[in-house]
Parts: C-alpha cells; structure tokens; sequence
C-alpha cells in the first residue's frame, strides 16, 4: 500500500487542517508512489490524517487533497470541488460587482497548485503543481460543463511550476481566445492581456481596493507608481483627481493603460505617463521637491517565500520611504504589499520604519486585503498573500479625518 508516514510529532499542523507538508517532516514513504499520486498521509503510531498528492522532489511533499479517510479522489471529487467553488462566487454575488473574478483560488478551495480566472466567457487557468497537473484533463472537462466557455487559456508560466519540477506552459487549452477581450468592473471597462500580462491578464485581487481610491481623489494630485494597466488610475480619474502621474517600467503596460482611460472615455487632460523605473522615478520627484496629496504603490512581488523576506523588506522600505517624503501634509498614501513571504504584521512595521525615517506621524485609517472572490482559508495563513495599508500622514494644522474602513 502506498502511504506516507511522518516523523513523530510532525502531524501537529495537518491535524490543525494546514494542507502544505514539507519533506523534512516525512520519515519514510512506503509502496513507492510516483510523483502526483494520491497518495494517504499516517502518523507515526498509524493514525489516518490525510489524502494528499505526493513529489518526492519538491520542497513541499504532499498537498492536500482531503481531511476524510473514506472520500475517493476521482472525476466525482473534482467536479464537486469545482461546483462549490463557483458556487461561493455567486453566493458572493461578484458577477454583479464585475464580469471578472477568480473561480477557483488554490488551497482556499481545496484545490491546492489550481488558479482559475474568468473573464468574461473566458478561463484562464494556472496550474503550479504536479497534483493538479496529473488531472489536467478532468479539470478541463469540468470548467466546460460548468462554466460554457468560449476559451480556456492557460498561463502556467509562474516560478512556482520550476520547484515542482514543471515546464512552463501558455496558450489555448480549448476555443480561441478573443482578440479583443474587455471586462466590466464597477461600471468601468478594462482590457485584459491574457496571453502577455501580468498575472492572469488583469490584478483581480484589487478590485475593491481600486474602488477605495476613486471616493478618496477629488482634487488631489495623484501619483501612481507600479500602474501596470492604470487601474488605480483610471478609479482617481473618475473620482475627480485634479492630476493624475502613472509610473511604470513597461511601455506596454502604459499603452494598456492609456487605452483603458479610452474605453471609458474619461477624461486625459490631466494625465501624465511616465515610463521609468519606479526607485529611480521617486528619487528624481523628491530632487524635485515634487508633493502629491495620493500617492499609490502597488509593486510586483518583492518575496515569492520567506527566503526572500530580508531582502524585500528593504525594497518595501525604500519606496514607502520616499512615499512619505513625497506626501504633503495631510496627504495619503495607499501602500501594498503581494509578497506571501512577508507577514501583515511585518508589512506594517517596514511602514512604520519608513515613516519614522521620513520624520512623519501616519495614521492607519484603512487596512485592505485582496477582493472577496479570493477567500482565505483559515489554517492557511499563506493565502493572505495580498496585503494593503490606507494610511494619512498627520497633518498639525487641521484635525484628523477618519476615512471608514471597507
């Protein structure tokens, strides 16, 4: 019988239903699995606690499947882990917010290694572990029978897959993807680059934090730093900023942006775009003495893992840093972090760092996470990768101005 036995006392964070176990907390794997079986997961006294897929190369051995002795992992299984998926979606009444929205979010889902986005009657699906890639088939099936697509686009191109041992892997899996593919979010249009963009094509995640931003930029001067497609953007546009600065690195990215502010016909007069490397782009507006009353930093992921966490902490330092700098009084900045390698907990005290060194007072007056069609698993801490902080730098003259949290 194929089965993993753990090392005595290595059982404490399945029974406490985290679904990751690493190879060091193995101490022998019997009947000798292939990489991607389901394989069930014993104690070291003999005791059920999991069914699992397996791989013997990859840091993380095993993910779970199911907590239940007697549940098959079949067709069956899969088709009902998907059905519950979307239908928490439409419990969540998303499709009503926005006619893009995640599906399927990993391990919240009970569905470790599988990302599945929707974008209109478009799939996009990321597979980032062996688990999943040995029912890629099956799943394929299902997301037809269930969602009537007209595409399905698989962007299986993360550094994730390197680790499991994977190839990276885009293109279509099923239809032809639309040559023109938009999607309506809170009344506004955004193009989506599927097969060349970031993520999966569009910073689902984000939605509700974009909203935040167009109730807070009446007449203020707005820097966008990271803008990637000019969401952010485009929100503090519509809600009446007196000027708006986009920066990102990709010119690319900035003609998506500039082509989403078209879609919705809003309003470029006030526009600027600036194709730069945001570290260097903010070091240049301080030499300039320049000030901004919003100020957004949305950047790429600094730290994949904890490994990375010292170094992407002094990345998260130095742009919140000349954030501050670049504020006028009373000014706010709406600082994110996407690494899950840094904590919420840390996030806040490299804030705080930085604002000290600036020689500010910040007043937390919103804490923001990713969009709710993105749920985090309780006793998964790791899937609160998106974090965000609202923050207003006090200002001596006028009296604080509480901003009501979501």
């Amino acid at each position: 019988m194929k089965k993993i036995i753990l090392k005595a006392g290595k059982e404490k964070s399945l029974l406490r239903r985290h679904p990751w176990v690493y190879s060091g907390a193995i101490d022998r794997v019997a009947g000798y699995p292939s990489n991607g079986d389901t394989v069930p997961i014993y104690t070291s006294q003999g005791a059920f606690l999991a069914h699992a897929a397996y791989h013997s190369q990859a840091p993380i051995a095993a993910r779970v499947w199911s907590w239940q002795q007697d549940e098959r992992i079949d067709d069956a299984f899969f088709y009902r882990k998907l059905t519950q998926a979307i239908a928490l979606r439409k419990d969540l009444g998303v499709s009503q917010q926005s006619t893009g929205f995640r599906l399927v979010h990993g391990e919240s889902d009970g569905l470790p290694g599988l990302v599945v986005d929707r974008y209109d009657r478009v799939l996009v699906i990321q597979i980032g572990s062996m688990g999943v890639e040995r029912w890629r088939e099956t799943l394929l099936d299902i997301l037809k029978a269930l969602c009537d697509p007209i595409c399905i686009y698989e962007r299986s191109d993360t550094e994730v897959r390197e680790l499991e041992g994977l190839t990276k892997r885009t293109g279509a899996l099923w239809g032809e993807l639309p040559h023109d593919l938009t999607i309506k979010e809170y009344g506004l249009h955004f193009a989506v680059d599927v097969a060349h963009g970031q993520k999966t094509g569009f910073y689902l995640d984000q939605r509700d934090n974009r909203a935040k931003i167009r109730t807070l930029a009446k007449d203020k001067e707005v820097l966008n730093c990271f803008c990637y497609s000019g969401g952010f953007s485009v929100y503090a546009n519509q809600g009446g900023a007196k000027s708006i600065l986009s920066v990102d690195s990709s010119g690319n990215a900035l003609a998506l942006a500039q082509r989403n502010f078209a879609l919705n016909g809003l309003d470029v007069d006030s526009l600027q775009w600036q194709c730069a490397d945001v570290f260097q782009m903010l070091r240049k507006l301080r030499d300039q003495n320049r000030q901004f009353d919003l100020i957004i930093l949305d950047p790429p992921k600094f730290a994949p893992t904890a490994a990375f966490a010292a170094k992407a902490a002094r990345g998260y330092k130095d742009i919140n840093l000349l954030g501050f700098k670049l504020l006028r009084p009373g000014g706010i900045l709406a600082t994110y972090s996407c690494s899950s390698g840094i904590s919420n907990d840390l996030f806040q005290k490299i804030v705080a760092g930085a604002a000290l060194d600036a020689g500010v007072s910040a007043h937390i007056i919103d804490q923001q996470m990713a969009a709710p069609d993105h749920p985090i698993l309780l006793s998964f801490p790791e899937g609160a990768y998106l974090k965000g902080l609202l923050l207003r730098v006090a200002d001596e003259n006028c009296a604080m101005t509480i901003i009501a949290g979501k």
